[in-house]
This record gives structure tokens, C-alpha cells and sequence, in this order.
């Protein structure tokens, strides 16, 4: 029998998205599932048949026998609704950060709440196939990884695993993303008229996405350096990450090193020296596109790293980790 999925907050930015591509997905059916009332939703289409929808609760899990329930919620909502989830049999995978720091301190650090669910944070699987991928398949609760803290990591990681990066001088990720980052409820940050024709910076040294990056490229909060900006765009991350190579001679050099770490991993793009890629190239697809430059007199490396927000950054993750978890071809739904 075709596998059931349940999806929570399937009217946002991220749950729209992984919606949309669950129902091109050959070997899953989705279900929506209402965790709250929400005026103003979309009109049906004509002649279109949208996915069974059902009010979310341990008696959905049960009764459809949903495999997996997607939690595409904010993290004090995936908090209260995952141990329903788990406990009713469904195996979690939440979008949220909820569950992505290891510690109950480190979430009060970051996120600025009590984690009420400390085992479960203990028990939670990291998400990155490209570096975490082992133990994504047997996971019980699985955390998808943060927007920027993908794009970052994926071109991080295997430079300082490698020894190419003066961790002494720092790493300096300058970050930008498109609107839709920010979520579908709305605030004033992200009204029309404050975004468009404009540019601007926040969370400068305390984003709550940080700690991912010193967590899976395995660095100290003094080594890395991170501004998030929002750019007047739907969606789209793009990275601009500097530090200086040692070890190295040429860009090729730099290259080589991602060849070999991602030579078999199916949603990793990379440029020629001196080419760098843009959010159009990596708009609505689940790659992760990454350019080197390199100065050898002076040891300067730039690497760029662009993924959509939406699908790489979320949606499309999520889907990536479900067919790890199901045992479906990775690439399922996503190429």
C-alpha cells in the first residue's frame, strides 16, 4: 500500500512548498492536517482534487496510519504536537528549530524559551544528508536543518574537515535571503513596504541559526561570524563566505576537496574556479550550488553557496530525509 503522510501547517510558506511537491511525489499520499482555525484560505480550483484534510490529533496518526507527519509549524507548536505524533506511531520530521540543538541550555540560549520536551531533543536525528546521513534512515524524530545554516554548512564543512581554513583568522559568512524566510504571519519586517526597494541586516551575532553551523562544521562561536540580510525577493539564500586558505595553492585546490566529499550526492553543483552561482540558478529545485574564488599571493578565499529557502532550505530537505527514512531513491520527487 501507497505510504500515508501527514502534513501540519501545510498553509505556510514551507508547508505550501512541501505540499506541492508531496503531490508529485509517485509513492506517498499526503494529508492535510488542521491544527488551527484559519480564515481566508484559498479557494478550491476547479476540477482539482486537493489532498484528504483532517483535523490533526493522535486519532488522524491512527486511524489513516500515517507513516510520517511533517510539522511545518513554529517550534513552540512542533514542541507540543510531536510527542502526540510519536505516540500515536508516526515517525516526526519537523521543520522547525525545535529540535535541532542537542541541550535544553543551548535551546534557552538561542531561542530565548524552555524546551519542555528534553528527551526528545536528546533523541532527535540532525537532518543534513550530506553530512548526517547515516543515521537519517532509523530516525524516530528527525530535525530538518535551518535555511542558512545548510547553504553554510554544505560549503563549510568539508573545508575545515580537510584543514584548509585558518580557523585562527575566522570565518565570515555574510547571508542573504529572500522574504519568505521570515514565514507567512505577518509582521512589519516583512510588510511590502518595508521590504520592497530595500535592503537590510538583523539578528547581527545572536541568530538563533548559528549554533547549527558550529555544530555539524564543528567550530567555536569566536571562529565564525554571521549577518543574516533580507533582500526584497520571494525566495532564495545566498552566501558569501570568506576566510583564508592554508595549505592550498590554487582554487583547484579548494575544489578538489568538495569534488571528493560530494562526488556521489546527487543535489551538490559545482562551479569552475572563479564562476559563483546566483539565486536564479538554484530557484524552486533542491540543489545546493557552490563557486570558489581564490587569491594565492594573499591566501583570500571567497566561496559562494545559494539554495531556494523554500525547498532545499525546507521543503524539499524535508522530502529528501522522508525518502532516506522510507527507503525511496533519494532523489524522488525532487529532480
Amino acid at each position: 500500500m501507497t505510504p500515508k503522510v501527514g502534513i501540519v501547517g501545510y498553509r505556510g510558506y514551507s508547508g505550501a512548498e512541501l505540499v506541492r511537491l508531496l503531490e508529485r511525489h509517485p509513492s506517498v499520499q499526503p494529508v492535510l492536517l488542521d491544527h488551527r482555525s484559519e480564515d481566508g484560505s484559498r479557494p478550491p480550483i476547479r476540477h482539482s482534487t486537493p489532498p484528504l484534510r483532517l483535523p490533526c490529533g493522535p486519532e488522524a496518526v491512527t486511524n489513516e496510519g500515517l507513516a510520517i507527519v511533517f510539522l511545518a509549524t513554529p517550534p513552540e507548536v512542533s514542541i507540543d504536537l510531536a510527542p502526540a505524533m510519536l505516540g500515536a506511531g508516526a515517525r516526526v520530521v519537523d521543520l522547525s528549530g525545535a529540535f535541532r540543538l542537542r541541550t535544553p541550555e543551548a535551546y534557552l540560549a538561542w531561542y530565548k524559551e524552555v524546551h519542555t520536551q528534553p528527551a526528545l531533543l536528546a533523541e532527535a536525528v540532525y537532518g543534513l544528508p550530506e553530512s548526517c546521513r547515516d543515521g537519517i534512515p532509523g530516525a524516530r524524530l528527525l530535525s530538518n536543518p535551518g535555511c542558512y545554516p545548510t547553504a553554510a554548512n554544505l560549503a563549510i564543512a568539508p573545508l575545515v574537515q580537510a584543514g584548509v581554513v585558518d580557523r585562527a583568522s575566522g570565518i565570515v559568512c555574510d547571508a542573504k535571503s529572500g522574504a519568505s524566510g521570515a514565514g507567512r504571519k505577518p509582521s512589519l519586517k516583512t510588510a511590502f513596504c518595508e521590504v520592497t526597494e530595500n535592503f537590510s541586516a538583523y539578528s547581527i551575532l545572536r541568530h538563533r541559526h548559528v549554533p547549527e553551523v558550529l555544530m555539524v562544521s564543528q567550530l567555536e562561536e569566536r571562529e565564525f561570524s554571521f549577518t543574516a540580510h533580507l533582500l526584497p525577493v520571494h525566495r532564495g539564500i545566498l552566501e558569501t563566505i570568506y576566510f583564508r586558505a592554508i595549505g592550498v595553492e590554487r582554487p583547484e585546490d579548494l575544489l578538489a576537496i568538495y569534488e571528493k566529499r560530494y562526488a556521489a550526492e546527487p543535489f551538490i553543483r559545482l562551479y569552475e574556479p572563479g564562476h559563483v552561482p546566483d539565486l536564479r540558478a538554484v530557484a524552486h529545485t533542491n540543489f545546493c550550488d557552490i563557486g570558489v574564488t581564490f587569491d594565492p599571493r594573499s591566501g583570500r578565499a571567497v566561496v559562494v553557496s545559494a539554495i531556494d529557502n523554500l525547498v532545499k532550505g525546507a521543503a524539499g530537505q524535508a522530502i529528501q530525509n522522508m525518502n532516506l527514512m522510507l527507503g525511496f531513491p533519494e532523489t524522488e520527487s525532487l529532480l
